[in-house]
């Protein structure tokens, strides 16, 4: 009895007095936790960013040449490009769009928006600033407000509302997606629709829907970077819009086969 006794307690304290410095040769049951400094929580903000290389204050950019083509104009070949780069944090960036077309040597509707860009929902950023339109007919400037961001099923768009002088109010809508049919060929669907509160014969544009353009482009990315693309355009002018156009010898309704390249860095 006695001898029992003496082994229980050399084994109570094995376990309960050295084992405590001994390395664990098993998984223990249960891990104590970290003692209170050494909490990721107080850890310094930039021993934190070198551990982990994430800095969400830092200022970085980029620029994107989405469209930067020729197209098979009835008028005659002419060139357009769409473009857009920003730079600042995760949160708030300074934002510049810029698309329009040239022929015979001319620009002939072009616009440029500088844009406050601030993030509000998970996928969507809130834009403030202003838009200047150049090429044929008298420039105008307007303020523009509106959101872009991912819409339901990974469609990338865009809604604009621009106020311009002597009460000149509108509105532009973009959408595209890009359909993977490998992992270089890639589809995108494109529609952009043009509204204007009144017309403006100067530039072409009519009141209501003024123009609309869908389009098609299979581009092959040679490096996600760089991808040269064909595709076909269709360009359709409404209402006072049309007129205008006819009465300048162009069409209002037409198809255009394109080919260019989308660029980024």
């Amino acid at each position: 009895m006695t001898r029992n006794i003496f082994v229980a307690a050399v084994l109570l304290t094995a376990t309960t007095g050295h084992a405590q410095d001994a390395p664990y040769t098993t998984a223990p049951d249960h891990i104590p936790p970290a003692p209170p400094q050494q909490v990721m929580g107080d850890m310094p903000y930039k021993d934190m960013v070198s551990m982990m290389q994430m800095d969400d204050t830092h200022a970085f950019g980029k620029v994107m040449l989405d469209q930067l083509e020729w197209r098979d104009a009835q008028e005659g070949g002419a060139g357009a490009w769409d473009a857009q780069g920003w730079y600042g944090g995760d949160y708030n960036k300074v934002w510049v769009k810029t698309e329009g077309e040239r022929s015979r040597g001319a620009t002939r509707d072009a616009s440029a928006d500088i844009l406050f860009d601030r993030v509000v929902a998970r996928w969507w950023n809130a834009q403030a600033g202003v838009r200047q339109d150049f090429g044929k007919g008298p420039a105008r400037t307007w303020l523009a407000m509106g959101i872009q961001g991912l819409a339901p099923y990974w469609i990338d768009a865009e809604a604009t509302v621009y106020v311009g002088d002597q009460g000149r109010v509108a509105a532009r809508l973009k959408a595209d997606y890009d359909l993977l049919i490998t992992q270089r060929f890639i589809l995108q669907p494109y529609a952009e629709a043009n509204f204007y509160s009144k017309s403006d014969p100067q530039r072409q544009a009519g009141a209501g829907l003024s123009d609309l353009e869908l389009s098609l482009r299979l581009r092959y990315e040679i490096r996600r970077q760089v991808a040269p693309y064909v595709g076909i355009g269709w360009f359709k002018r409404f209402g006072d819009a049309a007129e205008l156009g006819r009465a300048l010898g162009e069409g209002s309704d037409e198809v255009e086969l394109v080919a260019g390249f989308r660029v980024w860095f």
